[in-house]
């Protein structure tokens, strides 16, 4: 399903910023705990090695206003061979935060600009993307349970929310290894709760269904 109004997908660029953060915050707010980390961690993300600001797109309407946003870093498989250090990496890519407005959501939005960014992935290298999510929605993009692939999630190894989706056909083949989430992805309390002061005040609730 295409959205039904014109749309341009584009580079996220500095004057985008604050209002890609706010659409973070609203879209992942109380979904997996009271409140939300996503838009602290996206804000540090940008400035951290691994960040591909190429792969930092927006979905906005001709007016100009922003729907969706997706972003993308370098990341790694660690290869369970050799056993012995040092172990060799396969050099991969992630995404996340991945957000749609929520009065936008189900609209396949976050489908059409997911489709686009895989393939703009792929025409920069990429040959393989992994992730955690739910199969029900990644997989009608292709992505698979990467522990059918022999890639585990180091925090959960027969995790079902983990997910890979090879870019270039045989890129895993042979490959057996685990998968950490880069660094970046994790921030202290403090410095979501300082950050979240910048916005609108919203409620946290513990609701179910929450991590």
């Amino acid at each position: 399903m295409n959205p039904n109004f014109s749309f341009t997908i584009r580079q996220e660029t500095p004057a985008d910023f604050f209002a890609v953060e706010n659409l973070t915050r609203n879209a992942f707010w109380n979904i997996y705990r009271p409140g939300c980390v996503e838009h602290c961690v996206l804000h540090r993300y940008r400035s951290r090695p691994e960040f591909i600001p190429e792969l930092s797109l927006v979905l906005e309407t001709a007016s100009r206003e922003i729907l969706a946003h997706i972003m993308f870093s370098q990341s790694e498989i660690m290869l369970d061979e050799p056993s012995t250090p040092p172990r060799k990496s396969l050099p991969i890519m992630t995404f996340g935060p991945f957000s749609v407005r929520p009065d936008k959501q189900r609209q396949g939005i976050g489908k059409h600009l997911l489709e686009y960014a895989l393939n703009r992935a792929k025409e920069m290298g990429a040959g393989c993307i992994a992730i955690c999510g739910n199969i029900q929605f990644y997989g009608k993009c292709g992505f698979e349970l990467a522990k059918d692939r022999g890639i585990r999630y180091a925090d959960d190894p027969n995790a079902p929310y983990f997910l890979l989706k090879e870019l270039v056909p045989g890129f895993l083949d042979g490959a057996r290894g685990t998968y950490r989430d880069p660094d970046g992805y994790f921030v202290c309390e403090n410095n979501v709760e300082e950050f979240d002061r910048l916005f609108p005040y919203k409620e946290k609730k513990v609701l179910p269904g929450q991590l």
